[in-house]
């Protein structure tokens, strides 16, 4: 099977969970489509009453073409439920996320929630974080100047990795809201929440990719379909 499949399957899954009234956060990437097909097969088919929260653009625009009710996170309150994909899903439901560009306004939605679920396919649970590029984003403004003082930090911290510029289509990578992202190809992290307090020191740092303690379970899909994983 590939892994579009099992993508699917947790999509699917993830959908499920979804009740009659509640307010949803609806994550951004390849996962989290296959999670807003379903949730707008399911409000067309039983008449869900929901208020939906997207995370990008991308995630509005096809939650919006799906049916789904979008509403801003300023208007929405807490919301009940949040699911999203991962790029990764370390020990603890550590995860990095931000693959797809979103990662602040994923991380918004996440800390206004009252319950997160991660979703992906089995080959992003691993058992040290660090195999992904972690994203920080950027404030455009003298990004370079920000990324070199990352880069002296990190290493100060032990970290020796080179911060690089995203770059899409030859042309620097913009998020949703105006910012740029930089990749840490850290390769392991030993102690993702010592490196989250370095970037979050940094003036210039909006945000960084890891997601710490904000995971209350991961559905993932493999050949024996999909299963759950706590804390």
């Amino acid at each position: 099977m590939s892994p579009d499949h099992y993508k699917r399957a947790v999509g699917e899954a993830a959908a499920l969970l979804v009740q009659d009234g509640m307010t949803v956060g609806l994550g951004t990437g390849s996962t989290a489509a296959f999670l807003v097909e379903a949730l707008g097969a399911r409000v067309r088919a039983e008449g869900l009453k929901l208020r939906c929260v997207p995370t990008s653009v991308a995630t509005d625009v096809q939650a919006r073409a799906c049916g789904l009710p979008i509403v801003d996170l300023n208007e929405a309150g807490e919301i009940d439920l949040t699911i999203d994909g991962a790029d990764e899903i370390g020990p603890g439901l550590a995860l990095i996320k931000g693959g797809g560009g979103a990662l602040l306004r994923e991380k918004l939605v996440w800390e206004a929630s009252r319950r997160c679920v991660a979703i992906a396919d089995a080959g992003k649970v691993v058992e040290t974080l660090g195999r992904f590029a972690l994203p920080v984003e950027v404030v455009a403004f003298g990004h370079v100047s920000t990324a070199r003082r990352m880069g002296h930090a990190l290493a100060a911290a032990g970290v020796s990795v080179e911060p690089r510029l995203r770059m899409r289509d030859g042309a620097t990578f913009i998020t949703n809201g105006g910012d740029v992202i930089y990749d840490l190809a850290c390769e392991t992290i030993a102690d993702p929440h010592a490196l989250a307090g370095v970037l979050k020191t940094l003036t210039g740092v909006v945000e960084h990719g890891l997601f710490l303690g904000l995971a209350d379970e991961a559905l993932v899909g493999d050949e024996g379909g999909v299963r759950t994983l706590k804390p």
